[in-house]
This record gives structure tokens, C-alpha cells and sequence, in this order.
């Protein structure tokens, strides 16, 4: 398990193609790697990777075919920039959330406009991870937790200060940049939660806008 708070920016030195799958090495930078063994977890942005190889300055896993195809890996180079976070040990402060390292989906960044303290962004999510994202609620972004500021349909909004944008790779966004996003686990849960027996009955039931009417959370 992971909180979000990016502990280094790392850098992709290595990508070697394994058939579907790739064995990424990244260069960590100001990473502590002094407590990491083999078999440790490392978020990388946002996903999270078994350590396969490590020394001082650098850490190798391995990445899925079903991992490059639901996350930004598909797009990272050599040279590309991510924001590394070891696993959350049980004495550590717990300064962002519940963040899991299984990526939801890919979103695009739609715009950026610098405010001067602030920079605002606006993500586009998938449709089907919209539902899931609200006002004020959490999201992680690149392995980054976030408050959610504004909603509109897919879209949603972030105010990012200068510190974030100085020590994680959102400071190198640009409108069209792919992004990996993790929803709130709790928000997951709820959805599950409001199925009641009908999460029994089929792998495909959901939360729909037919089930809410039947329910009675929306008025006739």
C-alpha cells in the first residue's frame, strides 16, 4: 500500500522487450534505497512494481502485457521521467491516502493554466472512471494524491502548488500528456456496497442509472 506523497522523481535508463512484456530499470535519483530488498514494491507512477533487481542508485521490475495495456508504460521512453514511492511501512505518516498501485486508467491532461501560486489542470477521464471522481474527493494522478477542486462530466480539475510541480514529473505536463489514474478505493467499495444481493448474481452487474431509479435514489 502506498499514500501518494511522491518520494523522488526517477528516470527510465533501461527498457528491454521481453516478448509482450518489459523489464523496466530506472535510475532513482535521491531514492532511499537503503532498506529495499528484492521482491519490495515500488510505485511507479502510480503503478506498482516488484523490485526483480536493485543497487544503490537503480531498481529493475518487470512489467505485464495486461500492465502496459491499461497504464502510460505503452508511452514511456528512455529518458522519460516518473515519481517513485516505496511501500508504506506501518510506522510511516499517512499524508495522502489509500493508494493500492493498481491502475485504473489512462486520463489526459486537457489544459493547464498558471495562476502564479498555483497551476490549475484539468484531466479528462475515461467515462467509465467518472463516476468515481468527486468534488473534494481524492484521486491519484501519476502515483500523486490529489484533492479533486471542480467536476464537469469526465473532466476534472486540480490545483497543483509550486513544491508538487518542483518534486514530481507535473511540473513537465503539457496539454495531451497521458496520465495513469487510480480512483479512491472507498468509492469502489460503496458501489459495491449499493449492489446488495445483486452483487451475487452476475460478474456484470453495476451501477447504473436504471439500478439508482429502481432503488429509489433518483426521483421519478
Amino acid at each position: 500500500m502506498f499514500t501518494g506523497i511522491v518520494e523522488a522523481l526517477g528516470t527510465i535508463s533501461r527498457l528491454d522487450r521481453r516478448g509482450e512484456d518489459i523489464r523496466l530499470t530506472v535510475s532513482t535519483g535521491k531514492l532511499d534505497m537503503s532498506d529495499v530488498a528484492l521482491g519490495d514494491s515500488i510505485a511507479t507512477n502510480g503503478v506498482c512494481l516488484t523490485v526483480v533487481d536493485f543497487g544503490s542508485d537503480f531498481y529493475s521490475a518487470d512489467v505485464s502485457a495486461e500492465t502496459i495495456k491499461y497504464t502510460g508504460f505503452a508511452h514511456y521512453n528512455n529518458g522519460s521521467h516518473v515519481n517513485l514511492e516505496k511501500a508504506m511501512r506501518p510506522v510511516d505518516r499517512f499524508g495522502g491516502h489509500i493508494v493500492s498501485g493498481h491502475v485504473d486508467g489512462v486520463g489526459t491532461i486537457a489544459s493547464i493554466t498558471d495562476h502564479g501560486d498555483y497551476v490549475e489542470i484539468w484531466v479528462e477521464a475515461p467515462i467509465d472512471l467518472a463516476r468515481y471522481i468527486a468534488h473534494k474527493g481524492s484521486i491519484t494522478v501519476d502515483g500523486v494524491s490529489l484533492t479533486v477542486n471542480e467536476v464537469d462530466g469526465a473532466k476534472f480539475m486540480l490545483w497543483i502548488i509550486p513544491h508538487t510541480l518542483q518534486e514530481t514529473v507535473i511540473g513537465q505536463y503539457r496539454s495531451g500528456t497521458r496520465v495513469n489514474l487510480e480512483v479512491d478505493v472507498v468509492a469502489r467499495y460503496i458501489e459495491r456496497l449499493m449492489l446488495g444481493d445483486k452483487a451475487a448474481e452476475s460478474s456484470r452487474s453495476k451501477i447504473d442509472m436504471a439500478f439508482l431509479a429502481e432503488n429509489g435514489f433518483l426521483k421519478k
